[in-house]
């Protein structure tokens, strides 16, 4: 059985990863490992040149390579060319890069942390943590972020139970939420922020972060306990949910005459942080 697709940080880049309950393993976008390593400003093509050239010199790499759904920019998910920890050994070795020795190491990091976290789940969390706070988030930020994440699984859950699917109908449900407590689509609210690849939740504010908790947490409050019993029934309990932020999010607004929903991301914020004790100091000073 396969999970909800995750992602990894090689040196500040991401890698769409899914994890794979039966056979204990990792796949990886092969996408994403191949525009780390090359750099180039298409990896799908690099991957399409190097695919056919595998082919053609008989190699099983390209042939046996298998498709999972993933999230794309968009927010959508679609099937993309995946490989296990060991085809991408294989892979590293076609491609000539000078991150090919760090990135194997990071390969088998990866996969050994995770059978670490399955004998204890705490360490996923506590990586999580680690993992924000190298990219510069706020302690504050990151409880929150955490907090999100639970809240997050706990509707995905719920949606579960009611026999809804992970895919179309999570994304549409996602949405649907979405809309009603910003005034945004996921992909409308994504372009506001100037995201592509980035995940939209890593780029909230603390105050957008709450409010998306509260309408995901009221969705599945109401979900339990008015049961609905079809999609279109469980489309409707997320249409109030996020009613439920939108009116504290227009209650906020009404009082401090500031737009929740911004244009701020992850990157400008980080910016505008200081990073060392130097820069800490200097702003303590002004």
């Amino acid at each position: 059985m396969k999970q909800p697709d995750a992602i990894k940080i090689f040196e500040d880049k991401k890698v769409r990863t899914i994890w794979d309950e039966e056979q204990e393993k990792w796949y990886f976008s092969i996408v994403d490992v191949i525009e780390i390593l090359t750099e180039s400003p298409n990896a799908r093509k690099y991957w399409s040149v190097l695919k056919t050239r595998l082919k053609a010199e008989g190699s099983q790499l390209a042939t046996n390579c298998s498709q999972l759904k993933l999230q794309a920019a968009d927010g959508k998910f679609y099937k993309t060319d995946v490989g296990d920890t060991e085809q991408l050994f294989r892979l590293i070795q076609s491609i000539p890069s000078p991150k090919a020795e760090p990135f194997k190491l990071w390969l088998a990091k990866v996969a050994s942390e995770r059978l670490d976290e399955m004998q204890d789940p705490e360490l996923s969390i506590d990586r999580a943590l680690e993992q924000y706070l190298r990219l510069g988030y706020s302690e504050n930020w990151i409880n929150q972020r955490l907090k999100s994440i639970e809240i997050r699984k706990e509707l995905t859950d719920e949606w579960k139970s009611r026999g809804l699917k992970a895919g179309q109908q999570f994304a549409t449900l996602t949405d649907i939420i979405t809309k009603a407590w910003a005034g945004k689509t996921t992909k409308e609210y994504k372009i506001l922020k100037g995201l592509k690849k980035e995940n939209l939740r890593d780029n909230m504010t603390n105050t957008e972060l709450i409010l998306n908790m509260l309408a995901e947490a009221s969705t599945k409050d109401i979900s339990q306990a008015v049961n609905p019993g079809s999609f279109e029934e469980s489309q409707q309990v997320a249409q109030q949910g996020g009613n439920v932020a939108r009116v504290a999010r227009l209650e906020l607004e009404a009082k401090t005459g500031k737009k929740v929903v911004t244009a701020l991301n992850a990157k400008t914020a980080l910016k505008q942080l200081p990073t060392t004790p130097a820069k800490i100091k200097a702003k303590k000073k002004k």
